[in-house]
């Protein structure tokens, strides 16, 4: 074992301990679409992670890291879960941390009310109708440094402000949202990331190995490895809407998915498109080898009653065997699950469509299909709007075995936006939705 490696070593053990010294109690307590399947799938268990201080949990893992937490409770696993080999255990991730909106004179603004929150990788167990937190993971800088979750760039992120949007915080280079996880076979993470939109290779341990980030975004400033590698055409990304599901194929491959159509050639057409993109990245090549396009159902089909178009979003994508992909199509308050194909005769990659010069472009296009854009095949396989039960806003998706499916939902750390998401005192109004890992048995096998 190299000194490093021991180095590593310690740490997790002294982070590990910490953790469990300071929170242990409290862990304890606390396309084309077909025709809808049978609606015969249903909620068979439910767990509920209890509440833990942010404060708490975040210093544990890196001490002095959050002065006052305002009363913010730990949240925002449910951005993707992942098994983690043990029955019932699963790795999850934080998005970038609590965050909303406050309008100061006719404007939002974005507010970070816990700036020294790390995004963590959580491993969690769910016991009964408990999901317990049995490990964390602070992600770090080649140096050792919280990354947090502050916005990179002053060009393409939103400004970030204190709580009570009053005060402008710094923005920080090596800032990431991250959302979808899964893990390599080395024990290593793979994270995705909506700020870039950025692919993030981190050590068992934390470690930000490289950030794969389009070509031409320049950044400067990290603390760890930078790789342009992927299609410059991301650039377009909407703000907020990056990368948000990623699944790991049984090769190796990873699949990226674009959470929103790219603001391609504008924001106006980006809103109204239903056109989104997937990646697939070789590990191996360091490159990107594919990408599709993907067509999202009608706004009302997805969600009854919602008209608004730019509400879709790709939030998980999960590998169900060979190149077979579920893919989640939702809104705040509904989500469909549809099957598809990842065939290299699909891939765009490097065609006029990766070209941000050409018009119309890939998002402008009304039927993509009869333009000549070879569009993923899809099939329903479930519509979780429709099965009784189901949290809200589900981000993350894992498959337990051939016919069930674990879901957890973001509960945003109990955020809301607007000047009521804390009281005088400054500590957060709870939005009372906490985060909940739910089965789903499925009527036929995947």
């Amino acid at each position: 074992m190299s000194p490093q490696s021991a180095g590593r070593r310690r740490v997790h053990r002294s982070v590990a301990t910490g953790l469990s010294l300071a929170l242990a109690a409290t862990l304890q307590a606390a396309g084309t679409a077909t025709a809808a399947p049978s609606q015969d799938a249903r909620v068979i268990r439910t767990a509920t992670l209890g509440e833990i201080p942010l404060g708490a949990f975040s210093n544990a893992l890196l001490p002095g890291s959050v002065d006052d937490d305002h009363g913010v409770k730990l949240g925002g696993i449910g951005s993707d879960i992942y098994p983690a080999g043990r029955k019932g255990e699963y790795w999850t991730v934080t998005d970038r941390g609590p965050n909303g909106q406050i309008k100061v004179n006719g404007t939002k603004r974005r507010t970070f009310p816990v700036p020294g929150f790390d995004p963590a990788i959580v491993k969690i167990r769910v016991c009964g109708d408990k999901v317990q937190v049995i490990d964390a993971i602070p992600l770090t800088t080649s140096s050792g440094q919280a990354v947090t979750g502050l916005p990179d760039q002053k060009s393409r992120d939103e400004a970030p402000y204190t709580y009570d949007a009053q005060s402008p915080l710094s923005y920080n280079p090596n800032g990431l949202d991250t959302e979808g996880i899964v893990q390599a076979g080395d024990g290593t993470f793979w994270l995705v990331d909506e700020y870039g939109p950025s692919l993030v290779h981190v050590s068992a341990r934390g470690k930000v190995l490289t950030r794969y980030v389009p070509k031409g975004l320049g950044p400067t400033g990290a603390d760890y490895p930078v790789v342009e590698a992927l299609p410059s055409v991301f650039l377009h990304r909407k703000t907020n809407r990056g990368f948000e599901g990623l699944a790991q194929l049984p090769g190796g491959d990873l699949v990226l998915a674009l959470q929103s159509p790219l603001s391609l050639p504008d924001a106006d057409a980006g809103s109204a498109s239903r056109t989104t993109r997937l990646l697939r990245f070789s590990p191996g090549k360091e490159a990107v080898t594919a990408e599709y396009a993907y067509r999202f159902d009608p706004v009302d089909v997805v969600d009854p009653g919602e008209d608004d178009t730019s509400e879709l979003k790709i939030s998980s994508v999960v590998a169900v065997g060979g190149d077979r992909l579920l893919v989640e199509e939702r809104t705040d308050n509904a989500a469909r699950l549809q099957l598809v194909e990842l065939k290299q005769r699909s891939s765009i990659l490097g065609g006029s469509w990766d070209d941000d010069a050409t018009s119309p472009s890939l998002e402008q296009l009304d039927d993509p299909a009869s333009a000549g854009v070879p569009v993923l095949a899809k099939r329903l396989v479930v519509d979780l709007g429709r099965v009784d039960g189901v949290q809200r806003k589900i981000e993350g998706i894992a498959r337990v075995d051939n016919d069930t499916l674990a879901l957890i939902n973001d509960n945003d750390f109990g955020m809301t936006d607007g000047a009521g998401a804390f009281d005088a005192q400054g500590r957060l109004v709870d939005s009372g939705i906490r985060t909940a890992v739910t089965y789903v048995r499925l009527p036929e096998g995947l």
